[in-house]
């Protein structure tokens, strides 16, 4: 066996299980030919009948291992890629409705275990049950995952208190009550600017990047066709931004999934309305540099993650009246301003600067002017 670990264990384990169970149906197969008296049966004794019989159905288990194997592990991948698109307040909920609607389907059943169809009547109500538990759950997600998530919080506050009623730091539980937030901020649905953008990158691979990044199917296909574009432009940017999905994939502390989602499951028709709705859905914060989506969230109450704002925040901040030098290399839209740029990049407008074209002087700041858009910097010469 190729297997190791406990993967290999659990092999030995199937082998050895299907191995006994596959003998004992081997010794009630002889038993049930010796009782009825097979003609070639009874000419052989009885206990050579019998390990014949154990020896033959043992080998056959044995050897059928591999092959059971494959298919557990075939079935096993298959549940896994199912359910690594599934968020865990879905399946926390579904199982809950699930034991619900289980418990109530053998609560209604009992009344008819003692009469002849008493085990189908259960075997049908266990089935109709659980299936309309769980669809009943799953249909009122959003009022029911809320309702356990507190009562959760609740459980953790509760269960250990010093003489005072203050919370025990030592206890483990004392922490389980912000579990569904620290899930919650760890997970960031990317969008297709802050791909083409390409600074979340340089982020990520800092180490002040971590968690989970969803990237939906919609946002995929939509940079898929940017990079098939016919303008060269388009193109480049749409290839960088899956050159860019793939480094991330790369990057150990960040877990990038693609969320098999399209746009007809949320029920909207275009992108950004699409990551604002599954971002509720999936108590999520949203990663863009777009400036109008950036805005749409924020109304919907979504939280945003603004790599440009980031970008801004790390810029060297201004006072009035400092001073410094740049390159005036053009003029502004008003009249008699100069334009140029510190070493960041930010823009400098410089009042009166137009005279000063071509020229390297000393600028004294004034104002600066912070947005989502970015950020502009004004200033006057230096008399």
């Amino acid at each position: 066996m190729s297997e190791t670990g406990i993967t290999g264990i659990m092999k030995i384990m199937l082998r050895m299980l299907l191995t006994l169970i596959c003998g004992i149906a081997g010794y009630q197969i002889a038993r049930l030919l010796t009782e009825m008296k097979v003609p070639l049966v009874s000419s052989i004794h009885p206990y050579v009948w019998a390990a014949l019989c154990i020896i033959l159905f043992a080998l056959c288990g044995y050897m059928l291992t591999p092959l059971i194997w494959l298919f557990l592990k075939k079935i096993g991948q298959l549940f896994e890629n199912m359910l690594q698109n599934v968020s865990v307040p879905d399946i926390a909920v579904t199982l809950t409705g699930l034991a619900v609607s289980l418990f109530l389907a053998n609560l209604i059943a009992i009344p008819f275990y003692w009469s002849p169809v008493g085990f189908y009547v259960a075997i049908g109500l266990n089935i109709l049950f659980a299936y309309i538990g769980m669809r009943a759950f799953l249909k009122r997600k959003d009022d029911i995952w809320p309702f356990m998530v507190n009562i959760a919080g609740r459980g953790g506050r509760f269960v250990k208190r010093d003489k005072k009623g203050a919370h025990d730091p030592a206890d483990p539980a004392f922490y389980d009550s912000s579990l569904a937030d620290a899930l919650s901020a760890s997970r960031k649905v990317i969008d297709t600017s802050a791909l083409i953008d390409g600074r979340i990158l340089d982020i990520a691979g800092t180490g002040f990047l971590e968690g989970t990044l969803l990237l939906p199917r919609f946002v995929l296909t939509e940079l898929q066709g940017v990079a098939d574009s016919s303008d060269p432009v388009r193109r480049t940017r749409g290839r960088k931004g899956l050159s860019v999905v793939s480094e991330l994939q790369k990057i150990k502390d960040i877990d990038v999934r693609i969320h098999d989602v399209s746009l007809k499951d949320l029920r909207r028709d275009k992108v950004d309305e699409a990551l604002v709705e599954l971002c509720k859905k999936t108590e999520s914060k949203i990663m863009t540099t777009d400036y109008n989506l950036n805005q749409i969230a924020r109304i919907e109450g979504v939280s945003v993650l603004n790599v440009n704002d980031l970008a801004n925040s790390l810029k060297p901040q201004f006072l009035p009246g400092e001073q410094v030098k740049i390159d005036v290399i053009r003029p502004g839209k008003e009249p008699g301003q100069g334009i140029g740029y510190l070493e960041d990049g930010t823009m400098l407008v410089v009042e009166d600067g137009e005279a000063a074209i071509g020229q390297t002087v000393e600028i004294i700041i004034t104002s600066m002017l912070q947005t989502s858009a970015g950020r502009m910097v004004f200033g006057k010469l230096k008399r």
